[in-house]
């Protein structure tokens, strides 16, 4: 196996684990009552969907396509 298959794999499973944490962090009761009151998540909130959604992105397209020789 290539490792920018294994790199991709790697940056799926990461991109995953960001996502569901900045899930869960957006439905704990302060960040509902922020989001409430301003109109947005926090900003550690919106660094782990961001962060998971761009890691997820850039796994999927390593493995999909990878380095070719």
């Amino acid at each position: 196996m290539h490792w920018s298959r294994i790199l991709g794999i790697g940056l799926l499973v990461i991109g995953l684990l960001l996502l569901y944490m900045g899930w869960q962090s957006s439905q704990s009761l302060t960040e509902e009552l922020h989001e409430g009151l301003t109109g947005r998540y926090t900003d550690g909130t919106m660094q782990l969907l961001v962060g998971g959604g761009a890691s997820f992105a850039v796994g999927l397209a390593l493995l999909m396509f990878g380095i070719r020789r």
